[in-house]
């Protein structure tokens, strides 16, 4: 795999050294929030189901950051329906199962894959899949290169850039691809990042012709989607991991109901997600 420009600007640190959220929740390399504008259907996505006053009880969740904008509404919303204190951190997966290992702390790890969860499976009680996590080949607007697969991504004048593989399980996913279309030693890589969101903004940005991305983080301006099917066989399902840190929290077995309630389904829908079968 050859390498030109390691030149991930500024930003693409930017998620991953940020402060987490939360009361004083405090860790390296994550970022967390409140989303201050949701979706308009997420807005409206109000659950009928019966809310339980958990005004005195909190929850702390590890989230990958790719999946920020969608699980922060549903946080948010839970805590409005329940006044349960919702604490998210966002970070990548190497990342959260750090934090999980040596803070033993913590109730839910909602990952990118089921294989971002096994490094911590021994802190898992239970696993439920919530919706389809699904990478796409993502191109400068108006594909100047002419792109149509993985296999052009070999090509000399192309230039692609692709989670960290050792920390993402998008990077995972673009070096499996890079080895089963044989361009491993061909493609040229500008850079990784170490974090999914960051793949779009480079590539807007004008800083490489290409990148395998979660098609629901392909929003950013200057971006399209490669209409190509490279890519079906790789689709990923998103889980909520219950940690065992939270065995008995009233507050989690009602998280877990909302996760499968009609309001959540509608604010993953409203990002694009399909939900998991």
């Amino acid at each position: 795999m050859k390498k030109i420009l390691v030149t991930v600007l500024a930003l693409s640190m930017a998620l991953a050294l940020a402060a987490c959220g939360g009361q004083g929740q405090k860790s390296p390399g994550s970022v967390s929030g409140n989303s201050a504008d949701s979706a308009a259907s997420g807005e409206a996505a109000v659950s009928t189901l019966a809310a339980p006053n958990l005004g005195d009880q909190s929850l702390l969740i590890y989230c990958g950051a790719g999946m920020q904008k969608p699980f922060q509404e549903i946080a948010d919303a839970f805590q409005k329906e329940t006044g349960c204190q919702m604490n998210v951190t966002y970070a990548n997966a190497a990342q959260i199962q750090t934090q999980i290992t040596e803070s033993k702390e913590g109730d839910y790890f909602i990952a990118g894959s089921a294989d971002e969860v096994k490094p911590v499976k021994d802190n898992v009680s239970g696993s439920v899949d919530l919706v389809k996590h699904i990478p796409v080949l993502a191109v400068a607007k108006g594909n100047p290169k002419g792109i149509t697969g993985i296999a052009d991504l070999g090509k000399s004048d192309v230039v692609t850039v692709i989670g960290d593989p050792e920390s993402t399980p998008i990077g995972k996913i673009a070096k499996k691809a890079f080895s089963d279309f044989g361009v491993t030693d061909t493609v040229t890589l500008g850079a990784t990042t170490t974090t999914a969101p960051q793949l779009a903004t480079v590539v807007g940005l004008g800083e490489a012709d290409a990148a395998i991305i979660w098609k629901e983080n392909c929003n950013a301006d200057g971006v399209e989607i490669c209409e190509t099917t490279d890519l079906d066989g790789y689709v990923k399902t998103v889980p909520a991991a219950r940690l065992t840190f939270s065995a008995d929290s009233v507050a989690a077995d009602e998280f877990s109901t909302f996760l499968s309630s009609d309001a959540a389904n509608q604010i993953w829908s409203a990002y694009g997600y399909e939900l998991a079968e």
